[in-house]
């Protein structure tokens, strides 16, 4: 007696007519990982580069808890934290004279993590739904715990430091220089990029989908639910010590906050936002993680309340995320309909965000007035200086608000005028 199994509704899953090439899209991947070094060379890009590498590990390993398995969890930084850790100690010891090879501390990191998921991990996948990520957050606060009142191996508040410059230099590579270091990020991305897509394929990964969609069918025909979210529970864990490594290398500093509970949730969040879904949106969402909580701090002081909009928008407007965005937008781009119908799209698109352009300005001045110690009550954009204590720099914004929103509802009216005559049209 088989089971049915629901598909992992792939990222290759585009309408017959539209459909995307698998070698296209691995192709592709490969290709943007290894030549954007070169696009990008200054060495902050190349930072946020390596970052994106070890952050999109990270998401997809977290995925194959949450949309392979249907398991929300609140602890998974414990495991990037400890292959962090025991990497940073391995590259010491390397540092000391160990016969090792800098290139294969990730391992360790993912061997490590895997171990204290085995231990962890079977009374953690006892249950599913809310009481594993209940589990999964008190497991996380307790590692954090331990690491703050155990520093002789976590470091204390200073954390341990290395030096990835350390033992024999394989095939004259030091991973000194930033470049070095990429490629051997990005060669660590591809390779885990493509095990756990395998994993996905194999009967183990269908039967993970099957837990996830219906537990009790599992057990009926004699198999484990518990087991089945165990094993894949190690598995990500080994994943998610790997890119714990990696970070380790990349930073040549850990310490205790890399197990905290902030760190789990912005995986959580933006894996969901990145399309937990489809098997390559988790890889998206690590590319946000990256550019937002590296470059938005320092570019507004509201950040995280406008992440936090973005966020409940994508869960209320898009729960695909934005991997299943630009998946709907290329099944649409296949259709005659569409090709008529885009213009009115896109000054819908245009109007709305002209409309609550006033909020967001809002928000800033806001933020000006409350920190006017620290902040200028000056805000310049498109060369345009609005200032927070000028009343007509608050109407005008509003007015082009109340102008965005005349635009929106006229192109709106237009839209469904010309979808009904394409409808229509088809119907003859």
């Amino acid at each position: 007696m088989g089971i049915e199994v629901n598909p992992d509704r792939s990222w290759l899953s585009t309408p017959r007519q539209n459909k995307l090439s698998p070698a296209l899209v691995w192709g592709g991947y490969t290709l943007v990982l290894f030549l954007a070094p070169l696009l990008l060379t200054g060495s902050l890009s190349q930072a946020l580069l390596s970052q994106m590498g070890i952050a999109i590990i990270i998401c997809l390993s977290y995925n194959l808890l949450l949309g392979q398995g249907g398991m929300v969890s609140f602890g998974h930084a414990v495991y990037v934290g400890m292959g962090a850790f025991l990497a940073i100690h391995t590259l010491n010891l390397v540092s000391a004279g160990w016969l090792l090879p800098v290139s294969l501390i990730p391992l360790v990191g993912g061997l490590g993590s895997a171990l204290l998921a085995l231990a962890l991990g079977w009374v953690t996948t006892r249950r599913a739904g809310t009481a594993f990520a209940m589990i999964t957050f008190g497991m996380g606060e307790l590692v954090w715990a331990a690491a703050l009142v155990l520093p002789r191996f976590f470091g204390g508040e200073g954390g341990v430091s290395g030096n990835r410059v350390a033992g024999s230099a394989a095939l004259g590579l030091t991973l000194g220089p930033p470049i070095q270091l990429y490629v051997l990020i990005a060669l660590y991305t591809l390779v885990c990029t493509a095990l756990m897509y395998a994993l996905t394929r194999t009967p183990l990964g269908r039967l993970l989908n099957a837990v996830r969609d219906n537990p009790e069918r599992v057990a009926f025909v004699g198999y484990n639910p518990q087991k089945v979210r165990y094993r894949v529970f190690v598995i990500a864990a080994f994943f998610a010590g790997v890119a714990g490594g990696l970070s380790a290398l990349h930073f040549e500093i850990v310490s205790a906050e890399v197990f905290s509970a902030q760190r789990s949730g912005a995986y959580l969040l933006f894996t969901f936002m990145g399309g937990s879904t489809l098997f390559f949106g988790p890889v998206l969402g690590a590319v946000l993680m990256v550019l937002a909580l590296g470059l938005l701090p320092g570019l507004t002081p509201a950040w995280l309340l406008y992440l936090g909009v973005v966020f409940v928008g994508m869960v209320m407007l898009a729960p695909g995320g934005l991997a299943g965005l630009l998946v709907t937008l290329w099944q649409r781009a296949g259709q005659g309909a569409w090709r008529r119908l885009w213009p009115g799209q896109l000054a819908l698109v245009a109007s709305a965000f002209i409309a609550v352009s006033p909020i967001i300005l809002w928000v800033e001045l806001t933020f000006r007035l409350q920190q006017a110690d620290e902040l200028a009550p000056t805000l310049s954009l498109l060369g345009l200086t609005l200032d927070a204590h000028s009343p007509a720099s608050w109407l005008g914004s509003g007015v082009v608000g109340l102008l965005g929103a005349g635009m929106w509802l006229a192109s709106r009216r237009w839209l469904a005028r010309k979808s009904a005559l394409v409808a229509g049209e088809s119907a003859r």
